[in-house]
C-alpha cells in the first residue's frame, strides 16, 4: 500500500519542497497543496519510470552538490567578467564533445542538467548512442580543458553515486 501510494518517496519530499519554495510562503494551505503534488505527480509518472535509481553513496551527493553550487558561483563571476571586460571579437567559444563513460539516463540528465546551469556552458545534445554529449562553450582558449573539467569535477562524481 505504502509503495502504490508513494512509489517515489524522496521524489514526492522534493516535490512538495520546491512548491513551497516557489510559492515563498508557508501556509496551511501550500503545505496541502504541496504534499498532494508530492502524492500525485509521482503516481501519474511513476509507469514511466520502469527502473529506480539506485544512488549508492549519500555523502558523495552531498559532495556533488556543493561542488557544483561552488562552480555555479565562480562560473557567475568570470560570465559577468567576460561580458563587461571583454570585446565580442576576443570572445571565443567552441563547440565541445564530452565523450561520456556513464551508462545510466539519470545520471547523464543530472550531467546535463548540470552543465547546463553552469553559466558559461550549455549541454544542447546527446549522441544517439548515449556515448557522448555536446556542450558549447561561452569562452575558453583550451576546449580539452573544458572536456577534462567536466569529466573530473561532474561525471566520476556521478559514476559513483548512479552505478
Amino acid at each position: 500500500m505504502f509503495k502504490r501510494l508513494f512509489p517515489h518517496p524522496l521524489l514526492s519530499i522534493v516535490l512538495a519542497l520546491v512548491w513551497l519554495a516557489l510559492v515563498n510562503k508557508v501556509t496551511t494551505g501550500n503545505v496541502v497543496l504541496g504534499a498532494i503534488l508530492g502524492v500525485v505527480v509521482p503516481m501519474l509518472t511513476g509507469p514511466y519510470w520502469p527502473r529506480r535509481a539506485k544512488m549508492s553513496n549519500p555523502l558523495r551527493v552531498i559532495e556533488y552538490v556543493l561542488v557544483v553550487l561552488w562552480d555555479i558561483v565562480v562560473a557567475n563571476v568570470q560570465v559577468a567578467m567576460i561580458i563587461m571586460f571583454k570585446r565580442n571579437e576576443n570572445i571565443r567559444s567552441h563547440w565541445i564533445t564530452v565523450p561520456l563513460e556513464l551508462t545510466s539516463p539519470e545520471a547523464i540528465t543530472v550531467l546535463a542538467g548540470t552543465i547546463t546551469m553552469t553559466p558559461g556552458t550549455v549541454s544542447t545534445m546527446l549522441a544517439a548512442d548515449g556515448g557522448s554529449i555536446l556542450v558549447h562553450c561561452l569562452h575558453t582558449d583550451d576546449p580539452e580543458e573544458v572536456r577534462d573539467t567536466i569529466k573530473s569535477r561532474y561525471e566520476w562524481r556521478l559514476k559513483e553515486i548512479f552505478q
